[in-house]
């Protein structure tokens, strides 16, 4: 008899509604015999900002697969549906879906893997980080060269400033508990005006809208894989390089930023995406494209520290905003660069209480 302890016993699956529940066995039954699923694997895998979670399940193999659960009344798995088969059309990894409940919001879906590339990654070596970006770059031009208008939602102003006003609601009057005045009111509105301007001044492309490391999973074979893709558009061109390379969970140098962004511009200039040989003509000198970068950022970053505190105050989930001040530190860095963006500046200054270092900023004006 062997003397070895036992595995422990996977978590246990809590649901709020009963009824639910015995909606989700009975639709996983018949599943798990035809894909020889061993019920007692099922466990916990992931959940995110949304009402939407996964679980994981194991075959008899050893072979693990994920479960979607996304309540109908909450989050609409349609648009996770049409995103998954444009994706997989255009040869990026992405889970397949092997059985959809559409009326509970089940689903079963091939396993990308356990790890996502943020935990291949180490902000003090870049170097080792370097070629998990440029497979990253590679897969997001990919995705871009499938693009065709009229087939997902548009980036358009009304969503572009809906994202926007994330930041004086949740951020400014929630999370920091301030009231703008009129003159404070008066240069956030200017500021956005210029940054909406700016974004839609950009050739559309196919987004996926939160493009980054936390989002692609590592394969067996070091391939990256695309998870999280259903809040995707048809908008800016310049917005997933931006989210990818100005992270959420992780910063780098400028130099490091630089360096891809170059290489990702390189490849869509390659691909017609960018450049003389764009239907456009956009984005033929890099240091206008690198501003329009910025520019696309800089909306990203308002909209998520709106978001983060939006999670933390009305979903109980305190985590996200704990990654604010990186967004304050991004907001402020672009600022900085931009004579235009002083007031935006100044303005977030005396929203978070702390004074401009003085003196004089060299960089890109």
């Amino acid at each position: 008899m062997s003397d070895q302890p036992l595995p422990p016993a996977p978590p246990a699956i809590t649901w709020s509604d009963d009824a639910r529940r015995q909606a989700f066995d009975a639709w996983l039954a018949p599943l798990a015999q035809a894909h020889g699923l061993a019920l007692g694997s099922l466990r916990p895998a992931s959940a995110d900002a949304s009402f939407r979670r996964y679980l994981r399940i194991d075959d008899a193999h050893g072979a693990s697969f994920v479960l979607m659960d996304a309540p109908p009344d909450r989050e609409d798995a349609h648009p996770y549906v049409r995103v998954q088969a444009l994706m997989e059309q255009a040869g990026l990894r992405v889970p397949r879906i092997l059985a959809w409940d559409e009326a509970h919001g089940f689903m079963l879906l091939t396993d990308l893997g356990a790890q996502t590339a943020i935990e291949r990654l180490d902000a003090r070596d870049p170097q080792a980080a370097h070629a998990w970006y440029v497979q990253a770059v590679e897969l997001l031009v990919t995705w871009q060269q499938a693009s065709r208008p009229g087939v997902l939602p548009p980036y358009d102003e009304a969503l572009l400033r809906r994202e926007l006003q994330l930041f004086p609601d949740w951020y400014v009057a929630r999370h920091r508990a301030r009231v703008l005045d009129a003159r404070q009111q008066a240069v956030l509105a200017r500021a956005f005006d210029a940054i909406v301007a700016q974004n839609l001044a950009a050739p559309p492309v196919y987004v996926h809208r939160d493009y980054m490391m936390r989002n692609l999973m590592v394969g067996a074979d070091g391939r990256l894989g695309v998870i999280d893709f259903q809040d995707a558009v048809y908008g800016p061109i310049t917005y997933d390089i931006a989210s990818l390379l100005r992270d959420a969970f992780i910063s780098w140098e400028e130099d490091f930023v630089i360096d891809l962004t170059v290489r990702y511009w390189e490849r869509a200039r390659k691909s017609g995406l960018l450049g003389a040989a764009s239907p456009s003509g956009w984005g033929a000198d890099f240091g206008e494209f690198y501003r329009a970068v910025d520019w696309m950022a800089l909306q990203r970053h308002l909209k998520v520290a709106g978001i983060f505190a939006r999670l933390t105050l009305r979903d109980g989930k305190p985590r996200y905003l704990a990654d604010a001040p990186r967004f304050i530190a991004y907001l402020r860095a672009t600022c900085a660069r931009y004579r235009e963006l002083a007031p935006l500046l100044r303005l977030i200054d005396e929203i978070e209480g702390t004074e401009a270092a003085a003196g004089y900023a060299f960089g890109r004006l």
